[in-house]
């Protein structure tokens, strides 16, 4: 078997175990114990990560991070962010 197809086999192997839920760490330790390479398997972890980002979406907006602050009585309660510090401070309106 080529080097390649050797190196594709284990790349496949380990983007189906991160799928699944496996670490990198936990895949890589039990592909050495099998007998791999160390620098191989190292290899092919970062194709796989590769491999994975081109699969990612692309986020073409920011997303808007909203919060509230809810009182005892299951309520929004208003903080008077909107107004003026020294509004703030003295109490006024």
């Amino acid at each position: 078997m080529k080097e390649a197809e050797y190196k594709r086999k284990i790349i496949d192997y380990l983007k189906k175990n991160m799928k699944k839920g496996y670490t990198q760490e936990s895949l890589k330790w039990a592909l050495v114990k099998q007998g791999y390479s160390r620098t191989l398997v190292d290899l092919a972890i970062k194709e796989a990560n590769k491999e994975f980002s081109k699969e990612a979406p692309i986020l073409k907006e920011k997303p808007v991070i909203t919060h509230e602050i809810i009182g005892e009585n299951d309520k929004p309660i208003s903080m008077g962010i909107n107004k003026p510090w020294w509004k703030r401070l003295l109490g006024l309106d």
